[in-house]
């Protein structure tokens, strides 16, 4: 593999030499500041201030000269633009065509200011992710975020295409006026946006550069961020991949969703009929999550060896649970319910279908297949009350009572059961590491299964190649990265928690509160409900329905917009005070308590916490340390088991508080909320300032 610094010098351009970074002299510093912090002759802070600085005289440079190049672009565009007015009054055929020339002649410097900044911007990311390596400090995320978010940033210029729209919109628009079209020259303007319009080539790979250089957040990368799956640095090999695995881990993800919420609009019904009062649907919710607590981490662990077991084993477990569930009823057994319940959480995959997606999903769909995770998610649970609502039926077949509170159970029985034939017919076993490097020497560069767990890479040649690679980029040497214990992924959940940074406890701690309120919300929905408003089945099933399809267009408007006009952490606070406000208009404190009320503040608790989940989950995903990328104890498994202990302990809550009876349910359940709202907030202005 060519390394960074040789293909820098192959491609710049002779005459802009000096205006491109020197990769290569920062590249020399950092070894320089490793030698000096060891020999203990410069500290931390000093060296991380220098380095910012020599990083950002380079940065200036550079962006100086771009801004100079696109205005003699824009103004060579300008110059053409007086000529065109003329020819198009008087038109001639020979000058038309010499002066659609000039304009792609224009094009093409345009082509190359952008590789100009292309190279840039690559260079940057290289020495950040470089110094970060060498000095196992996330260096990375404070530099970026502090220079982008900031009103003087320059750093805008080289990963946002900032001006270049313009110059790219003169470009096309000229191009179209100047082609025949039916005797007359038509103006892009008149076409509607939609319109297939023909672009010159030259146009088109300008478009395909911007599109390279932009980095703003958009809704994709914005959702497929809550999944918390970092992108590998290692290249994935294509045999690990099969789209069809990929999509049965999809599939299993919102069919555990709908699994998870189908009993919601019921469950109050189906303790009742059983003998047990209606808050018992707190236990009956909640045992589902209990035993996810633990399913999470020996499914991450066993997904370190194969992903098509643990999938079979899920769906077995998930189909005996849903039948215990549905015969629960005919036994008389609030303990089968319960044991039905708890194997459904025992069935729990999702640190799976996460780990398929972060291990076999090639880089440039990864963050694609992390959305469909996202969107497989909030469908499910959309979808689980909604089915709810439709399965109104009562009969019986021979001696098994089927309705409404059985047939969420029998469903998903024959649902898991058709899926568990479709894994065993069409999933297919990735290629372990171990297996790819013996099967080909083209594989150099791959990492073994051990090494994959671990998080490192292995140079497969010796000797004069590893000493070429001294001068590559992130390819360094083992005694470039530093100690090894340093980069190695999380052994226990114990280390993995002494990895976390205090701004990151805070972010689990908001992810708690949110889930929390969420779940008290959803769960208690059918018993307040029922006591307030003597809502049956049916309406509380599109109440929560309506609830649940809220999610992506949330998340669509919070990533394409709000995440472009406002910091992260701004947003994070926002959000916290909407939750807060959600959970103080739900209380009941005069002697009436109204449906417009109710199903205001649920509203503005849900989304509010939904645009909350979102922002902290990408917030989250930018600032954990990367030690937590891999391994069993991933940040994806500490944020799964932070959100599945809320809601644990909020249906427990719903339960025990349904012992002071369901006049008082409802502001007994909001008061933790309203408590652990609050100290979310505080928590969150005490580190405000260290949420990059």
């Amino acid at each position: 593999m060519v390394n960074f610094g040789k293909k820098l010098m192959a491609n710049q351009v002779q005459e802009w030499e000096k205006y491109y970074i020197n990769y290569k002299l920062m590249k020399k510093q950092v070894k320089q500041y490793v030698q000096q912090m060891e020999e203990g002759a410069k500290d931390r802070r000093r060296v991380l201030k220098e380095f910012s600085r020599m990083l950002d005289d380079q940065i200036e440079k550079t962006v100086l000269f771009f801004l100079e190049q696109q205005g003699i672009i824009a103004h060579r565009i300008q110059e053409l633009g007086e000529e065109r007015t003329i020819l198009l009054e008087h038109p001639e055929i020979s000058k038309l065509s010499n002066l659609r020339e000039a304009y792609i002649e224009v094009g093409h410097d345009l082509l190359k200011l952008l590789r100009f900044v292309d190279m840039n911007a690559t260079g940057i990311r290289k020495i950040l992710k470089k110094f970060d390596k060498r000095f196992g400090y996330k260096f990375t995320d404070y530099y970026l975020s502090t220079r982008s978010n900031h009103p003087y940033s320059q750093i805008q210029q080289v990963f946002k295409h900032v001006g270049i729209a313009a110059v790219v919109g003169a470009l096309s628009r000229n191009l179209v006026e100047l082609q025949e079209h039916q005797g007359s020259y038509l103006s892009l303007y008149d076409q509607p946006s939609t319109a297939m319009v023909v672009q010159d080539p030259v146009i088109i790979l300008i478009q395909a550069s911007v599109e390279k250089l932009t980095r703003s957040t958009n809704f994709l990368k914005f959702l497929g961020q809550h999944a918390l799956i970092q992108e590998a640095e290692e290249h994935v090999d294509e045999r690990r991949y099969h789209f069809v695995s990929l999509l049965l881990n999809l599939v299993n993800t919102f069919l555990y969703m709908v699994n998870t919420y189908i009993i919601v609009p019921t469950a109050d019904d189906y303790s009742m009929s059983l003998g047990a009062a209606a808050t018992v649907c707190g236990i009956i919710i909640g045992s589902m999550a209990v035993a996810q607590v633990f399913s999470s981490v020996y499914f991450s662990a066993w997904s370190n060896k194969s992903y098509f077991r643990p999938l079979v084993f899920s769906s077995i477990v998930l189909f005996l649970g849903n039948v215990l569930y549905a015969l629960a009823y005919d036994l008389d057994s609030l303990t089968i319910l319960l044991i039905g319940r708890l194997m459904c959480g025992m069935g729990s995959a999702r640190a799976v279908n996460r780990r398929y997606i972060s291990d076999c999903v090639p880089n440039e769909i990864r963050m694609q297949a992390s959305a469909g995770f996202v969107s497989a998610s909030a469908l499910g649970m959309a979808c689980g009350p909604a089915l709810a609502g439709l399965l109104q039926i009562n009969f019986k077949l021979y001696w098994l009572t089927i309705n409404q509170d059985t047939l969420p159970g029998w469903v998903m029985a024959f649902a898991w059961l058709a899926y568990l034939i479709w894994l065993w017919i069409s999933f297919k076993e990735p290629v372990r590491d171990t297996e790819v490097k013996n099967s080909s020497p083209d594989d150099a560069g791959h990492v073994d299964a051990e090494a994959l767990e671990s998080g490192l890479k292995q140079p497969l040649l010796k000797g004069s190649e590893q000493k070429q690679n001294d001068d590559g980029d992130e390819e360094c040497n083992a005694s470039e990265e530093g100690p090894k214990e340093s980069h190695k992924p999380a052994t226990s959940m114990a280390s993995a928690y002494r990895l976390l940074t205090p701004s990151v406890k805070v972010q689990l701690l908001i992810y708690f509160m949110l889930k929390y309120a969420m779940e008290i919300l959803l769960s208690e929905s059918s018993v307040v409900t029922s006591y307030y408003f003597k809502w049956s089945t049916g309406p509380v099933a599109i109440f929560l329905a309506v609830l649940g399809l809220t999610v992506l267009p949330v998340n669509a408007v919070v990533g394409t917009y709000i995440s472009n006009m406002f910091e992260d952490r701004k947003i994070l606070l926002g959000s916290e005070i909407l939750v807060l406000l959600g959970i103080l208009l739900s209380f009941k404190v005069t002697s009436t308590y109204t449906v417009p009320q109710y199903v205001s503040s649920a509203l503005i608790t849900f989304v509010a916490a939904e645009v909350l989940e979102g922002v902290n989950l990408n917030l989250l995903s930018q600032v954990m340390s990367s030690r937590l990328a891999r391994g069993t104890y991933n940040g994806g498994l500490l944020s799964t088991e932070a959100g599945t202990l809320a809601r644990v302990v909020a249906d427990g809550t719903i339960t025990l508080a349904g012992y002071l009876g369901e006049s008082r349910l409802l502001n007994v359940t909001l008061l933790p909320s309203l408590l652990i709202c609050v100290g979310s907030i505080i928590a969150t202005l005490l580190t405000y300032n260290t949420m990059y």
